[in-house]
């Protein structure tokens, strides 16, 4: 959100900043305020309101104050999104609430306040930082309430587009791979940003849309393919760390030469195929020796040190499918510490579902578990910081192999 105000702000644009933080977070760095400063140190002008999207009212006088300050509106971004990538029985009411209110309802109702006012404008635009509608059950298996509300999102986009149609363009940006945003640091951990671009990207994004007539109207704009047609050719300048392989963003179908995966895609009407889950572990194969699994947990078990117990301090329950598929753990948090088939000695702080193949490639180091996640190839459940955790100690445990 910044970023795409700064990058107005070079303009001269009249900026008003409609957040929550007028306080310093114990984590995340600056308010309304300090971003106030930067608007005007780039040579436009900032009008910071303390606005809590989820209040209507509060909505309704920053829109007022705004257009007694600067006269009208002319652009509206809904930035605003509250996360929680948890399954449907993990996610508690008050975080589906959450993301609801502000995904959904909080960009339903700021729209639907500032329209009166872009109405009058001679080139009014509203862009939803959202998704694509990809209706891939992958997107939603693993974080349904998350995906419903950024769909939601979407869907403001899809049928405002139309309603206002020759009056304010009404269109949704999103990134093709992760940005380096707090959020990521929360999600990826320590290193992820090496995975990921800078917020300039879609700032140069937002730019263009937001300066193109308001017939260009109903789109939903992947940052890096409209930059292509704008004629970028050098998306190194975006990247935190030039050279290393980009984590995808949700709801994006993987392609291959991004990443080196790809994810089988298929029409909503012929369906996704799950690979069918064994209750049975094959822990040899037909020649007798141990089966992949097997033999990863069999070299896990060999690397595993009272040091490295005490550092991780967390129990894993891995869920796999496929022909090699059951239930394994490895225990991190039991004096000595142990790995094995079946569930663990304790209960598990982190449940992690995928297939047995891509549980194989994590482990030999082919595989990111970021990468996984974010590709939807693995579900996880329980301490989502514990199980962030999980690429340090596959680092450190092939360190040892």
């Amino acid at each position: 959100g910044k970023a795409i105000a700064l990058k107005a702000a070079k303009d001269g644009a009249n900026i008003v900043i409609a957040a929550k933080t007028a306080e310093p977070h114990r984590t995340l760095p600056g308010t309304i305020y300090t971003a106030a400063e930067e608007i005007e140190a780039a040579g436009g002008k900032a009008l910071p309101c303390v606005v809590n999207v989820r209040e209507e009212q509060q909505i309704i006088n920053a829109v007022e104050k705004a257009v007694k300050t600067f006269g009208g509106i002319d652009i509206l971004v809904n930035n605003a999104s509250a996360i929680s990538l948890s399954g449907t029985l993990e996610t508690e009411t008050k975080k589906a609430n959450l993301m609801m209110d502000v995904n959904v309802r909080g960009t339903y109702l700021t729209s639907k306040i500032c329209l009166p006012h872009l109405r009058k404008s001679k080139n009014a635009h509203i862009l939803n930082l959202s998704p694509p509608l990809n209706l891939n059950p992958i997107w939603f298996k693993n974080h349904c309430a998350y995906t419903i509300s950024k769909y939601g999102m979407s869907m403001c986009v899809l049928g405002m587009a139309e309603e206002f149609r020759g009056e304010v363009a009404v269109n949704a940006l999103w990134p093709k791979t992760a940005i380096y945003t707090a959020a990521m640091d929360m999600l990826g951990g320590s290193g992820v940003e090496k995975q990921c671009r800078k917020t300039d990207i879609l700032a140069d994004a937002a730019y263009c849309i937001l300066t193109k007539p308001k017939s260009f109207t109903g789109n939903f704009v992947i940052d890096e393919a409209l930059l292509k047609e704008e004629g970028i050719k050098d998306f190194d300048v975006y990247a935190i760390a030039p050279g290393h392989a980009l984590l995808p963003d949700f709801f994006l179908d993987v392609e291959p030469d991004m990443t080196g995966m790809k994810l089988e895609q298929h029409g909503a009407s012929q369906g996704f195929k799950e690979e069918k889950k064994s209750s049975q572990p094959k822990h040899k194969g037909p020649d007798g020796p141990l089966s992949p699994v097997a033999e990863t947990f069999k070299v896990i078990q060999g690397a595993i040190s009272e040091e490295f117990v005490k550092a991780i301090q967390g129990v894993f329950l891995f869920e796999l499918s496929g022909d090699d598929g059951g239930t394994w753990y490895i225990d991190l948090k039991t004096k000595g510490g142990s790995a094995g088939c079946g569930k663990p000695p304790v209960k598990a702080d982190v449940v992690m579902s995928l297939s047995s193949a891509d549980f194989v490639k994590m482990f030999t180091g082919k595989l990111k578990p970021t990468m996984a996640f974010m590709s939807g190839k693995l579900r996880i459940s329980g301490n989502m910081a514990l199980a962030m955790r999980l690429e340090k100690m596959l680092v450190q445990l092939n360190s040892k192999l």
